[in-house]
């Protein structure tokens, strides 16, 4: 349909009148496709200017389209760091996916505060003891869901025992969930983020002990730098697909697994951090939730390390 439009107006100093015969144009269907005819007279006085404008409406179907929904999934995000993540994730428009390995309520209680924010949440048990069967999980998820655009690695296990004492078990243990586990879920988001064919991010939730060892925890400290490495191999392979994967190395964070709170993070003093202090389970999010961002588009393969100034010191940190 084309209707035209006449629009008489004064001088800019001067009322503006406009007389339009617009009835038969669906006001929130129209665009400008030309001006025919524009006319002028002088505009020192005031001369009425009048132009002749033509529009034509829109398909139907090319304004009643809907947003593409955002999803981001977060392992182990039933307490402490991934739920804060999930919170803040859902802060920046993205559903959510919550798993949790033995905390049910935590993750309900995860899922019920991204509702509060007006996002839709999805829970499921995860646990990547078993890594195939964790990916087969994670896919049922992604399929509940609709799509992943965001995946946050952050499950992960430290048995602590120092070189002599630990066991095979402990040892396979501690990088089937820290290792395969950040292997097999990303495999599984990444081919789903490929089939989509609109690029994703992956963020590995690993430690500062991705770069210094923690004294006592040798499994720990071997399978962090090992996802470290995974973290730049991921990167270089997924980025072709514009898949961008990026670490996050946390210090001592005021967490449930610290035996700490949120609240206890400006609390309690730890001197041989030079902040003096744990870092709060925010202080972590806010940097998953800018990698997941549209302000993050050239940074691939980093490890970001957050921790106080632990690592401009060093020390022998015992505890975390």
């Amino acid at each position: 349909m084309v209707v035209n439009l006449t629009f008489n107006l004064t001088h800019r100093f001067l009322p503006v009148s406009v007389s339009l015969n617009y009835s038969q144009v669906p006001s929130s269907r129209c665009v400008l496709t030309q001006i025919v005819n524009p006319g002028a007279g002088p505009s020192a006085n005031g001369t009425i200017f009048i132009a002749v404008y033509t529009f034509h409406t829109l398909p139907e179907e090319t304004v009643m389209t809907t947003p593409q929904r955002k999803v981001a999934i977060v392992t182990a995000s039933d307490s402490g760091i991934g739920s804060r993540c999930a919170e803040m994730l859902a802060e920046q428009g993205f559903d959510i996916g919550i798993t949790w390995r033995s905390d049910e309520e935590g993750a309900q209680r995860t899922a019920k505060r991204v509702a509060e924010i007006g996002q839709r949440a999805e829970t499921i048990q995860l646990d990547l003891a078993d890594p195939p069967a964790g990916g087969k999980v994670l896919q049922q998820l992604i399929d509940k869901l609709g799509r992943i655009d965001v995946l946050v690695n952050n499950a992960g296990a430290n048995f602590k025992a120092d070189f002599m004492d630990v066991t095979w078990e402990d040892w396979r243990k501690t990088f089937s969930v820290d290792v395969d586990g950040v292997f097999i879920c990303g495999q599984v988001a990444a081919r789903n983020m490929i089939k989509q064919g609109q690029g994703g991010r992956i963020i590995n939730i690993t430690s500062v002990h991705e770069h210094t060892p923690l004294p006592g925890s040798v499994a720990y400290t071997a399978a962090k730098h090992a996802a470290g490495g995974l973290t730049k191999s991921m990167a270089l392979s997924l980025l072709p697909h514009n898949i961008l994967v990026n670490a996050v190395a946390p210090g001592a964070i005021a967490t449930p697994m610290n035996k700490m709170t949120d609240g206890d993070a400006h609390k309690v003093k730890m001197p041989e951090i030079p902040a003096g202090r744990p870092g709060d389970t925010h202080e972590i999010a806010s940097m998953v939730a800018w990698l997941s961002s549209e302000w993050a588009t050239y940074t691939t393969g980093q490890s970001f390390i957050i921790d106080g100034g632990f690592m401009l010191a060093n020390p022998q940190f015992k505890g975390y």
